[in-house]
């Protein structure tokens, strides 16, 4: 997810966390004591994504796709992580200390606030279709959730409206509430957002900033309404993800009886769960062949047809009308092609331990998730310079999404990358 959704979320949590708690008996030390969960939660939140830092230790695009959501994004690796953490603000914060050393309820809400921001950050970084392991080295596979679009300004209101109504200072606090509609209706003009989602999603403001002042005193009512809102949109996308899955297999599958749908990434419109974009692979392993399919489709074509999907996300002109998917393009490729460079270039090797839908183009591999980015394709691999790379030391030994396409060789091909 994106660091401001991240953070909205982990600020909710801590201020739920601290409505939870006794009061302290001094209401400095109460403030205190909310302030320093606050910011605990909030830094936890987005302490794994530190490990952009590490990208220089491999090439490009190496570095990236396999450092990023890497080692800082396991349940193992958390442990450390919030110990690191715990003791840089118990060092640097001297009123947060003295706080902790004479108060049990601070002392828990700290914990907690570790924990809660951490697990916060993993979670939500499993529901869209880039992935993690978690569970790394027990079990180094990726999961996807294919529910959630990578930014998100359902979470962006949802929490970070709740959150600015406690803000003291009214300056500050109008600021933020008139900065949000703005940002979204920016948003809406570029073509990002559905002028359905941006009435739904002011609504949704103007009613929660309504219940943040009508707010007398702080209560768990308005941050946990805001948190099942949030739980609430997961699980429609969810379940619409299910359903735009279904949908996209039907249609494949009618076109292509003898092909076998290995994996479906599925990636909604921001705040759209009518709209949603897919990837697609198939095998035909009876030809020697596997297929990456690529398209849009809509759930409500009768009310939002896929021509009218947000634009921005559009690759090419769509017809009006009322279609319920539009295929974008559709490419078989050769698998023995893929197996042979699996196994003669460790360098694309490593590349397929991120790969979840391997494009192979003359002098090129990329993951066909990426696409259609607006800033071009960042998991693009040119073949000739790989094949001409020596084998990388201290590459992180992730699952491969495609090891289905390898087959039986993958053993081989692993084993083979790594005496080179």
């Amino acid at each position: 997810m994106d660091n401001l959704s991240h953070s909205v979320a982990s600020l909710l949590a801590g201020e739920i966390l601290h409505r939870s708690l006794r009061a302290e008996a001094d209401a400095d030390q109460n403030t205190l004591r909310r302030t320093l969960m606050l910011a605990t939660c909030a830094l936890a939140g987005n302490f794994p994504d530190l490990d952009l830092v590490l990208t220089p230790l491999l090439p490009a695009p190496l570095g990236y796709l396999l450092h990023h959501r890497g080692h800082t994004h396991t349940v193992l690796y958390a442990f450390p992580q919030a110990m690191l953490l715990a003791v840089l603000l118990y060092l640097l914060w001297p009123s947060a200390r003295r706080l902790l050393q004479t108060s049990a309820s601070a002392r828990a809400g700290f914990g907690l606030s570790l924990a809660v921001g951490f697990s916060l950050h993993l979670a939500m970084d499993y529901l869209n279709s880039y992935g993690l392991h978690p569970f790394h080295p027990f079990d180094s596979g990726w999961i996807y959730g294919d529910m959630i679009f990578i930014l998100e300004p359902v979470f962006w209101v949802a929490f970070g409206i709740p959150m600015a109504m406690t803000l003291k200072r009214p300056l500050l606090r109008w600021l933020l509430l008139l900065a949000a509609p703005l940002a979204l209706a920016l948003f809406a003009w570029r073509g990002f957002l559905a002028w359905q989602s941006l009435a739904a999603l002011l609504a949704t403001g103007l009613l929660l900033a309504f219940a943040g002042g009508r707010e007398r005193r702080p209560t768990l009512f308005l941050p946990l309404a805001a948190a099942m809102l949030g739980l609430a949109f997961v699980g429609m996308q969810s379940l619409a993800s299910g359903q735009a899955r279904a949908t996209m297999a039907n249609e494949l599958r009618s076109r292509d009886p003898k092909a076998a749908l290995l994996d479906a990434a599925m990636s909604p419109y921001p705040a759209n769960p009518a709209c949603w974009n897919f990837v697609a692979v198939e095998s035909r392993a009876d030809t020697g062949l596997y297929r990456i399919s690529r398209g849009v489709l809509s759930l409500a074509p009768g009310a939002m047809p896929v021509s009218a999907c947000p634009p921005a996300f559009a690759e090419q002109a769509l017809q009006p009308g009322q279609q319920a998917l539009v295929l974008l393009s559709q490419h078989d490729y050769s698998l023995e092609r893929l197996r042979r460079l699996a196994a003669d270039d460790c360098y694309l090797h490593d590349w397929l331990r991120f790969a979840r839908m391997p494009l192979l183009d003359a002098d090129s591999a990329s993951d066909a998730r990426f696409a259609g980015s607006p800033r071009g394709n960042f998991t693009t691999l040119p073949l000739p310079e790989s094949a001409r790379r020596d084998c990388l030391a201290g590459v992180p030994q992730w699952g491969m999404p495609r090891a289905d396409l390898l087959g039986s060789t993958a053993p081989a091909v692993a084993a083979a990358a790594h005496e080179r």
